[in-house]
C-alpha cells in the first residue's frame, strides 16, 4: 500500500521510544544493569506492548528498561545513530526524531546538555553514514512541570541550530498546555517549528488550545479532535497538520480497535492527516505495518493512504526546495 513514487516519510516517532532490544542487553551488561531478562525473548514482554495498557502513561511506563541503560552520553550518542540505521533499514527517506532530554538524563542524573549533544551527534553521524535526511524535534515533558520544562527547553537551546520543532508530551490530563504558554513563545522566537500533542488523553479543548495559545503548526494524535466538527473545520481552513499513530492509539486505549480511528474520516475531510509510528520500540511496528496493516484495518482505501503520505511531505518541517529534493528522486 505504500507509493513508491513518492518519499516515505515518518514524522512523529520518538527517539527514546525507539530503542532495539538488543542496545538494552548490551548496554546493561556493560554496565551492570540488573535487566528482568538475559536475552532478547525475555526481555520483549518487559518492553513492548502486549495487550492495550489503561492510558497514554501506564504506555510511558514502557519505557522503563529503554531508559534504564541511558547511563551516560555515550548511551544516548548510540541510541540516537541506531535511531537512524533503523530508519534507513526501514527505506525511509525522511524522518523527523523527537526526544525529551529530561526524560532521558533523570534515571541517572545526566546533565540535559549533555544528552542533547550527544543525540544531536548521534543523529548526524548517522545521517552522515546512512544518507537518511533526520531532523530533530526536542520535547518539553510536561509530566515534570512547567519549572522543570524551562530547565529542559534550555538545554534544547543549547542546540537550538540543529533543531528544527519544539513538542509537549507526557501527562496531557495533570499538566494542560496552559502552563507552558512562556515556554513556546521562546521556542517559536528561536525559529522553530510547533507541533504539541493534544487530543490524546484529553478532549478538543486540548486541541484547541495547543493551536490559539502554544500556535501549533501540527498535532500529535488529535484522536479527539474528531469531537469538534468546528475545530476539524478551523484546521481543514489553517492547514493544521495531523500526526497520527494507529497502533499506538490502540494500545494507550485511546481508542479500543483501529477501525474506530478517526483517520479516515479525517482525510475524507481534506485535513492534513499522516501515518507515523510513535514508539516502534515499544509498539513493536515499523513504517511499513502501519501503511500495510494498521492502514487497511483502520478502513483506509490505497488512495487515502497515498494521500495521507503524500501529506506527510506537505506538513513536513523542510524547506519548499527540500521538500522538492526528496520527489526528485522519484522522477
Amino acid at each position: 500500500m505504500i507509493d513508491t513514487s513518492l518519499p516515505f516519510i515518518d514524522l512523529h516517532r520518538h527517539l527514546d521510544g525507539n530503542v532495539r532490544l538488543e542496545t538494552i542487553l548490551d548496554i546493561g551488561s556493560e554496565h551492570g544493569v540488573s535487566l528482568p531478562a538475559d536475552d532478547v525473548e525475555g526481555l520483549r514482554p518487559h518492553v513492548q506492548i502486549v495487550e492495550p495498557e489503561s492510558d497514554v502513561m501506564q504506555f510511558i511506563a514502557k519505557f522503563k528498561w529503554m531508559m534504564a541503560i541511558l547511563v551516560d552520553a555515550q548511551a544516548c550518542f548510540r541510541i540516537a545513530y541506531e535511531n537512524v540505521e533503523d530508519a534507513y533499514k526501514e527505506n525511509l527517506d525522511y524522518m523527523e526524531l523527537r526526544f525529551s532530554p529530561w526524560f532521558m538524563a533523570e534515571s541517572y542524573n545526566l546533565d540535559p546538555h549533555e544528552v542533547v549533544e550527544a543525540v544531536v551527534d548521534g543523529v548526524q553521524n548517522g545521517s552522515e553514514e546512512f544518507d537518511i535526511q533526520v531532523n530533530l524535534i526536542g520535547i518539553l515533558s510536561r509530566t515534570y512541570g512547567p519549572a522543570t520544562a524551562h530547565k529542559e527547553l534550555d538545554a534544547l537551546l543549547s542546540c537550538r541550530d540543529q533543531i528544527v520543532g519544539l513538542d509537549l508530551a507526557g501527562d496531557e490530563v495533570n499538566w494542560p498546555g496552559k502552563h507552558f504558554v512562556d515556554h513556546f513563545k521562546k521556542g517559536r522566537d528561536a525559529g522553530w517549528h510547533i507541533t504539541v500533542h493534544a487530543g490524546e488523553s484529553t478532549g478538543p479543548e486540548s486541541v484547541w488550545q495547543a493551536i490559539e495559545e502554544l500556535h501549533a503548526e501540527r498535532i500529535g494524535h488529535a484522536v479527539h479532535a474528531a469531537q469538534d466538527n468546528t475545530l476539524l473545520d478551523h484546521m481543514l481552513e489553517n492547514q493544521i497538520g495531523i500526526e497520527v499513530c494507529l497502533t499506538s492509539n490502540v494500545q494507550t486505549s485511546t481508542i479500543p480497535d483501529l477501525p474506530s480511528s478517526p483517520l479516515k474520516d479525517y482525510l475524507q475531510r481534506g485535513l492534513l492527516a499522516t501515518i507515523n509510528t510513535d514508539d516502534p520500540g515499544v509498539s513493536g511496528i515499523d513504517l511499513r505495518h502501519e501503511y500495510e496493516f494498521a492502514a487497511p484495518a483502520a478502513g483506509l482505501k490505497a488512495n487515502e493512504i497515498r494521500q495521507a503520505q503524500h501529506n506527510a511531505l506537505e506538513i513536513a518541517f523542510l524547506s519548499d526546495e527540500e521538500k522538492q529534493s526528496l520527489l526528485d528522486r522519484y522522477r
